[in-house]
């Protein structure tokens, strides 16, 4: 039992909670200006709504943990990465409306780019477009002949990443997730070997083996996609949702598909995909009401940007989400939280073990000494330094959703 298991028991009707999460959102100083891109960024009104709000920095897992959007995404949602542990796979495979069943075998997928050595120059092949990505994973579904009693999907994500599903038939053996990830999340190195981690995953390991040696050769010839590197390997099973445990009925308003998987995961109605910044602001206009009471409003900008090494363009990213903030706010919840789900310092091309900058505005927040909204400032705030998995908490006490605890 954790502390989100008492929340569980204090919950009533209140008002509305909406998350602004800026994916990636923390960074780290450059060595030339010593400054964050959050820090960087020209944020008017993000500077001001943080002087008017609690702030604080959240470690998505425990400290000195670099967390996936998986984990750091079901922090924010009050679920404990430790305790609440699901895949990449599934994530992804629940964002394209895949229809997963218990017991199927997920896994995302990245096109990659090798040498004839074997290692990889690219883990994302350029970010081939989605078109190619499609094109591709037909050309490989085409080609497969396993020797596996059940069947294989391979289907587009989106741009570099797809997702592959193993269901295995009713009298077939059942499949297990003890595998590794077969990519190193580094270039220069050969694709890690499929070796299972349990005995009970034996037959997948096979069976994913087969698949990986029979997808190269279907694709070896192309460019600059030709390799698989696949990672997140999750045995779906249904988890309880917003709605069960916290009693909120969610809106996820994203783009990508992993992120609106996760939210189908966790109960949420899912909105059209937005394409682009003003289409996602307009669509949460379109959309609030009495219908929901918790809104997930997700961009993806500052992630890509950072893992591309592209301050320039994150601070673009984190000064666009700035100026719709006073539009934001015309729509009054009762709640508003902005934050994001780990750091990815474009200083490093990856995501990061460093805390993210939070800051939660509510009539009844405590106001803080935060003058700005960036890493430094934040953490001077009310909210302190403290595990992603307690922002919900908050969150539902500022929006009045829980009673008194004890006499």
């Amino acid at each position: 039992m954790d502390i989100t298991d008492t929340w569980q028991e204090l919950i009533i009707p209140g008002g509305k909670i909406v998350y602004l999460v800026m994916d990636g959102l923390g960074g780290l100083g450059s060595e030339e200006t010593g400054r964050t891109a959050l820090d960087t960024a020209e944020t008017p009104n993000l500077d001001a709504l943080a002087h008017d709000s609690s702030c604080g920095l959240l470690e998505m897992v425990g400290p000195g943990i670099t967390p996936g959007s998986g984990p750091g995404h079901l922090a924010l949602f009050g679920y404990d990465p430790l305790r609440w542990r699901i895949g990449r796979g599934v994530l992804s495979a629940l964002g394209i409306d895949f229809p997963l069943q218990p017991g199927d075998l997920a896994a995302r997928v990245n096109f990659a780019s090798i040498n004839s050595a074997g290692e990889i120059t690219d883990r994302r092949a350029g970010r081939i477009p989605t078109e190619l990505n499609q094109r591709l994973c037909a050309k490989i579904q085409d080609a497969l002949d396993l020797d596996f009693d059940g069947e294989v999907f391979l289907k587009t994500e989106s741009q570099h990443r797809a997702v592959l599903v193993l269901r295995s038939s009713p009298d077939g053996d059942a499949l297990y997730d003890d595998l590794p990830d077969t990519d190193p999340q580094a270039t220069g190195r050969p694709s890690i070997p499929m070796r299972p981690q349990s005995d009970q995953a034996k037959t997948a390991a096979e069976v994913v083996a087969q698949f990986l040696e029979q997808a190269h050769a279907a694709i070896a010839d192309e460019q600059p996609a030709n390799a698989l590197l696949l990672r997140g390997f999750q045995r779906h099973q249904v988890i309880p949702g917003l709605q069960e445990r916290f009693g909120l009925n969610g809106l996820c308003i994203a783009e990508y598909p992993m992120y609106r998987g996760l939210s189908r995961l966790l109960g949420m109605d899912i909105a059209e995909p937005p394409t682009g910044m003003d289409a996602l602001f307009e669509s949460f206009e379109q959309q609030i009401g009495d219908e929901h009471d918790f809104y997930f409003l997700h961009v993806k900008g500052t992630d890509s940007a950072g893992e591309d090494g592209n301050v320039t363009e994150k601070v673009a990213v984190i000064e666009e989400v700035d100026r719709r903030i006073p539009w934001l706010l015309e729509q009054r919840p009762d709640v508003l939280v902005v934050t994001g789900d780990h750091s990815t310092p474009a200083v490093m091309s990856a995501h990061s073990w460093h805390p993210v900058p939070v800051l939660l505005h509510a009539r009844n927040a405590r106001r803080d000494a935060a003058q700005r909204f960036d890493e430094t400032s934040c953490l001077k705030g009310a909210l302190g330094l403290r595990p992603g998995c307690h922002l919900l908490g908050l969150a539902l006490g500022h929006a009045g959703r829980m009673k008194k605890f004890g006499a």
